[in-house]
């Protein structure tokens, strides 16, 4: 009877002590809720208003579903928060919007791939055909925000600031020897001379085949981002690569000097001359209200169409995985529900599947590209590439009837791979526990972390790589219209830039997600459409509890590590690669 009331109790105070949690919780969140709200005015767009572009925030592939537009992330308040569906949206309303007399770029570093700044520039440079102006200002232009203001008509420097041009670069950390320290081998299982996602693992530099591969890409994006420039500043591309050679543009007089900037100015003179270029006239407080960001201006207008017809864009975004995924990931199970979904209604005419993904798992990739072949059965399928659509990105990319991508998109990487770490050696001679096993058969243990495969168990494995690989290259093979040996020869785990995907016939055409819709229309022989969005976001509430109950202490760990957060997530990576891989060889941070 003790035994009974002592645990009713527990369980009794257990309850009470869950609610209160649940109770702080749902009042801490709804006095965020509230604070962000009441702090977030609405502010009207007044005529001769100008539209300023931050971009100090990550640049995600649509924007977050906040129906009470609040955030809680840390200082969120301070920061922009549409996604590049957005953004792309904002510029082009603005070119039409008789409020809106003009752009400002308020730009400082910004935290997004080089296709998402090169679908943005796109734009800016469509609304310049508006006549109306863009002007760029920064305190220091990095390489992605200098390429961003330069299709600007003014680019003003701060007085003391620097442009840092330099050229581009690509570093890969290895972790061979750390990994002997810590008495950790790894066993890799791949196809592809070019598939280098192992090579941290097992090597201490990249392979010949691995900077072969590398310097290619980063030529490609470079040459893309110098003609781009150059047409915008009247330099040539040869000019542009002497000034980064001899770092002849590291102060802001030299930047002056060699016509990267129009002029020299403090962020006062910059307001000053917006506000004497748009002619407004009153006080100072005046001037201020008219410029208006990119939320503030967001909710301000409506893209919505009164049409039957429908255009589904899918969002798949993200490593690919198994399962529901989330709006970070593309889960098998939630991307194939919502490219089913698109399929079966008859309101929807066509469907663009918006790929920004470095790849993943290997069935999770073929059980969406399924999926895709159905669906292209019923009505147009285009692929829209982002940042990312390589290896398992290519691979539910390949069966679309059209395939568009930007010059920068990274993309290809048809391969595939396994690891598998051998921690044996750690676990007995560093930590001194020993692992006994029993088993049915001979091979009933295995894999395992404790000891390597053998040489059968090995050879099985390899073969099951051997296989998958020759199904990727036969879905390329059926999708692109090539033979396996053509897809063989460019497959190989190498990477590409769309510019060069597009000459190898991997890409059909070079453009944005904006023009992908408009091949979807256009093969789907409709007019008038609107646009949907899916699959359905999941809610900030979600969002939220979800994050405090698997990524607080991922999130604790990168705020107090910051960039030394690499090795530890790149290691911890080994515990979740599980079964044939379609990845991208590594994670390409072009710098």
């Amino acid at each position: 009877m003790k035994t009974f009331f002592g645990s009713m109790l527990g369980s009794f105070l257990g309850a009470i002590i869950g609610l209160v949690i649940i109770f702080l919780i749902t009042i801490g969140i709804f006095a965020g809720m509230v604070k962000s709200f009441k702090s977030k005015e609405i502010h009207p767009v007044l005529i001769n208003s100008i539209l300023e572009i931050k971009l100090n925030h990550t640049i995600t592939e649509r924007t977050a579903e906040n129906p009470f537009n609040f955030d809680l992330g840390d200082n969120a308040s301070s920061r922009e928060s549409s996604g590049l569906n957005d953004i792309i949206a904002c510029i082009h309303n603005a070119a039409t919007d008789t409020k809106i007399k003009g752009i400002y770029l308020n730009l400082g570093d910004i935290p997004g791939g080089i296709s998402s700044v090169q679908t943005i520039r796109k734009e800016l440079q469509d609304f310049k055909k508006s006549g109306k102006f863009i002007v760029a200002y920064s305190i220091g232009y990095t390489q992605k925000s200098y390429y961003l203001a330069s299709v600007a008509d003014k680019v003003y420097l701060y007085p003391e600031g620097e442009v840092f041009l330099k050229g581009l670069s690509a570093q890969i950390m290895f972790y061979k020897k750390a990994l002997e320290k810590l008495g950790v081998q790894v066993q890799v299982f791949r196809h592809g001379r070019f598939k280098s996602f192992v090579e941290p693992y097992i090597l201490d530099k990249m392979s010949p085949d691995n900077k072969l591969q590398l310097r290619g890409l980063l030529n490609s994006v470079w040459g893309d981002m110098l003609a781009d420039i150059g047409q915008s500043r009247h330099l040539t591309v040869g000019e542009i690569n002497t000034m980064c050679d001899s770092l002849s543009i590291s102060s802001a007089d030299e930047a002056l000097k060699y016509k990267l900037v129009d002029s020299l100015l403090y962020p006062d003179q910059v307001k000053a001359q917006l506000v004497n270029m748009n002619r407004v006239k009153g006080d100072k407080k005046e001037a201020e209200n008219r410029f208006v960001s990119l939320d503030e201006y967001r909710s301000s207008f409506s893209t919505y169409k009164v049409a039957t017809q429908k255009i589904a864009i899918i969002y798949a975004n993200g490593d690919i995985i198994q399962g529901d995924g989330d709006d970070e990931t593309i889960g098998s199970t939630r991307i194939s529900k919502a490219i089913r979904e698109a399929r079966l209604d008859n309101d929807v005419k066509a469907i663009v599947l918006r790929v920004n993904s470095p790849g993943g798992d290997g069935i999770a990739s073929d059980i969406i590209w399924r999926e895709v072949v159905l669906a292209k059965k019923a009505k147009p399928v285009v692929v829209s590439m982002g940042d990312y659509a390589a290896s398992g990105g290519y691979y539910i990319s390949c069966a679309a009837d059209e395939i568009v991508a930007e010059p920068t998109t990274i993309t290809g990487s048809i391969g595939v791979f396994g690891l598998l770490p051998n921690a044996k050696e750690l676990m007995e001679d560093k930590l001194g526990i020993t692992i006994d096993t029993v088993s049915t058969n001979t091979h009933s243990a295995a894999p395992s972390l404790f000891f390597p495969l053998e040489g059968k168990e090995a050879t099985v494995l390899q073969k099951a790589i051997e296989d998958f690989y020759h199904t990727f290259l036969t879905r390329v093979s059926d999708g692109r219209n090539m033979t396996v040996a053509q897809v063989d020869s460019l497959g190989q785990g190498r990477v590409w830039s769309g510019d060069q995907a597009k000459k190898l016939g991997l890409v059909d055409t070079l453009g944005s997600l904006k023009v992908a819709i408009e091949i979807a229309a256009r093969k789907a022989k409709v007019n008038s459409y609107r646009v949907v969005e899916l699959p359905t976001q999941m809610s900030p509430f979600h969002k939220y509890l979800s994050q405090l109950s698997t990524e607080s202490g991922e999130t604790f760990l990168k705020n107090k590590l910051g960039e030394a957060y690499k090795p530890v997530e790149d290691i911890a990576k080994l515990k979740n690669i599980k079964g044939v891989q379609a990845r991208i060889p590594y994670d390409i941070n072009i710098q």
